[in-house]
């Protein structure tokens, strides 16, 4: 199963795509200038601390480069946000464990601190969460995109009842004569 085959291109869950990706991308060149602002050497692993987690120079650009690829995914949107933010989300869920094996070793060169593993997994999910929303789960509703992409035989059957059983419609100068005998007045 290829992951392109069951996108569909135009649907109201690309909303929750953009403005996840938007929010979390806004928090990480936030956290990101707030390094630059500090003048923070590059490999310094002598634990500076910015809003509660360590941080040197080269995190400080990790994060704002992150922070604008999901900015940019959030601005062109669609399904290209979806798969932005589960492909974000899974870099900081396994930079959170990476970071975990190599916390009070020399490989810590961006200085991550326990506080930076847990906000590491934190907003890896999240934006995980935010990517997979609407798209991932055993029970989608039947009106879902990708539940009609992944099952087109059985959303045509859906379509073709609900279409059987709704009233004609009747149009034209000769119903809205019809409807002005058979409407009561008031």
């Amino acid at each position: 199963m290829k992951l392109r085959d069951e996108l569909p291109t135009d649907h109201r869950l690309a909303t929750v795509y953009r403005y996840g990706a938007a929010f979390c991308g806004a928090a990480l060149v936030a956290f990101g200038c707030l390094g630059f602002a500090d003048r923070l050497s590059p490999f310094n692993t002598a634990g500076t601390t910015l809003a509660g987690l360590s941080t040197n120079g080269v995190l400080s650009v990790i994060s704002v480069l992150c922070g604008a690829v999901l900015i940019t995914g959030a601005v062109i949107g669609g399904n290209l946000a979806s798969t932005l933010n589960m492909t974000v989300g899974t870099l900081f869920l396994l930079s959170g464990f990476v970071h975990l094996f190599i916390l009070d070793r020399s490989a810590n060169v961006l200085d991550f601190g326990m506080t930076n593993v847990v906000f590491s997994f934190v907003m890896g999910l999240l934006i995980l969460t935010f990517g997979m929303y609407g798209r991932v789960s055993g029970s989608l509703p039947h009106d879902n995109p990708y539940w009609r992409q992944r099952h087109p035989e059985q959303a045509a059957r859906e379509d073709a009842r609900r279409r059987a059983q709704a009233p004609p419609e009747v149009t034209g100068p000769a119903s809205a004569a019809r409807s002005a005998f058979t409407e009561p007045r008031s």
